[in-house]
């Protein structure tokens, strides 16, 4: 028996073993590999597979349409039965549909015509095979492609996006109702400023972010299937007696689009921009709250909860750091870099077609892809955190000076109100706090000799950095 032959070992050029000779394919990318996880339910929608999925869902839906409204002469309504067998085309679609598809576009060399062969293949078994032509009638592949991303970027968007920074922005306005009475000190210019409230600052942060949301939720997905440059041309010529406007609006309403009527060979993805655009501000509000929340964990305010067995430091055993929040600031970046460009390069065309979209809108995946992921680390970031209410307290504690500003308003009032020695309040208490920490007792001795009407010396004598908040655990109902 002659010896097995050893198979072939790839190595690059330096001499190491080629990964990419595997058996098991090893993922290039950081979303296809360590964070598959985080972001797998969006390959139902935006990867690959689900484009050419929704492509043959488009081109069925199209085939089942036009005979149902009988636009075309000799080809009628189908039975109840052979529209069900249609439809499992795409219901059915699986992997083995995905490796088919791949067999006849490296014939083909193109996506579209691949979906249209790939449907024509199985008309036959339904008993349709006399309406192959009518696979792809009157349409360009932008006709196809530009419904199928409208599909499945409102499925991504509707499906997973949406409920994921919803799930994010509740758990930020339940933050803020647990602690929307924890006065908070603030820091304007990074100098201590006006107290506040944890929870008053945390509704801000989820008031910015819903006001995106709804944005998002109402946005409009456009679709359109109406030739080669968006003139009806093959359409009237082959059966000038119909309506092609009427069909195509219809058509495109009932997959739950909206029409759009005035195209070139694309549509001319400006709801895409627009869309890209809210999502991408909401990822720029959302690394804002990282970036504070950080701070705010390198100041005391929030304890980090440890997790057990983890690692915080290699070689510091005490440390345990924010990764969650840096995690999710460079995915934030990552994703707003690819939705910037996908919203300045989708909504320019030359003439009538270029293929720049093509290969832009093949990274939308992506860039929601590291978006969620971000979304993600914030919601586990902010479940490991607890309030450090005494640090809190003794950083008001030690900044009485912003009591400052409450001192000479109630002066200016004074002063309004007739009381006599009001003079100049601003600068007074200028002389007396800027740049300077003033302690409890220098800030009523300088309250006391100030010869305000009693009321007013009580009220100010009762008062505290820790009570100076105004109606900021008031605001925090805004939310609801």
């Amino acid at each position: 028996m002659p010896e097995p032959v050893a198979a072939a070992v790839t190595r690059t050029p330096s001499g190491r073993l080629a990964l990419a000779a595997s058996p098991e394919p090893i993922a290039l990318g950081p979303l296809d590999g360590r964070y598959q996880s985080a972001v797998a339910t969006l390959v139902d929608y935006l990867s690959e597979a689900a484009l050419n999925r929704d492509r043959v869902a488009v081109e069925v839906e199209w085939l089942i349409h036009l005979t149902s409204n009988s636009v075309l002469p000799g080809a009628g309504p189908l039975t109840d039965e052979q529209q069900e067998k249609l439809r499992a085309i795409v219901t059915e679609f699986d992997t083995a549909s995905v490796v088919e598809l791949a067999e006849i576009e490296a014939v083909t060399v193109h996506d579209v015509k691949a979906v249209e062969y790939y449907i024509g293949r199985r008309l036959p078994a339904i008993g349709i095979e006399n309406l192959t032509a009518m696979v792809h009638f009157g349409c360009t592949s932008e006709d196809i492609n530009n419904l199928s991303y409208a599909l499945g970027v409102k499925g991504a968007v509707e499906d997973v996006w949406l409920p994921a920074a919803t799930a994010l922005v509740k758990q930020i306005e339940a933050m803020a109702e647990a602690n929307r009475s924890v006065p908070m000190l603030s820091r304007t210019h990074g100098q201590p400023a006006t107290p506040t409230t944890l929870g008053k600052e945390l509704a801000v942060i989820a008031h910015r972010l819903n006001r995106q949301l709804d944005r998002i939720a109402k946005t409009e997905y456009l679709g359109k299937i109406n030739g080669a440059t968006g003139t009806y041309a093959a359409h009237v010529a082959s059966v000038p007696g119909a309506d092609w406007e009427a069909v195509a609006r219809s058509f495109v309403e009932s997959l739950g689009l909206t029409w759009n009527p005035l195209t070139t060979q694309i549509e001319s993805h400006d709801w895409q921009a627009e869309l890209y655009a809210d999502v991408a501000r909401f990822n720029r509000i959302l690394h804002n709250v990282c970036t504070d929340i950080w701070s705010y964990i390198s100041i005391g305010y929030f304890r980090q909860i440890p997790v057990a067995g983890a690692t915080g430091s290699s070689t510091m055993p005490h440390k345990v750091n924010p990764i969650r929040f840096e995690n999710a600031e460079a995915n934030l970046e990552i994703s707003n870099g690819l939705l910037d460009t996908l919203a300045a390069t989708l909504v320019t065309s030359r003439w009538q077609r270029d293929l720049t979209d093509s290969s832009s809108q093949r990274n939308i995946g992506v860039a929601f892809g590291h978006s969620l992921l971000a979304i993600s680390n914030v919601a586990k970031g902010l479940k490991a955190l607890d309030v450090a209410e005494d640090v809190l307290a003794a950083d008001l504690d030690t900044n009485w000076e912003v009591l400052g500003e409450a001192i000479q308003m109630v002066m200016r009032a004074e002063a309004i109100a007739g009381v006599e020695g009001m003079e100049n309040p601003y600068e007074r208490l200028k002389d007396l706090t800027r740049g300077q920490r003033v302690d409890a007792d220098r800030m009523q001795e300088f309250v006391s000799g100030l010869g305000l009407s009693a009321e007013a010396e009580a009220r100010l004598l009762a008062l505290t950095p820790g009570k100076y908040t105004g109606i900021a655990n008031r605001l925090v109902d805004h939310l609801k």
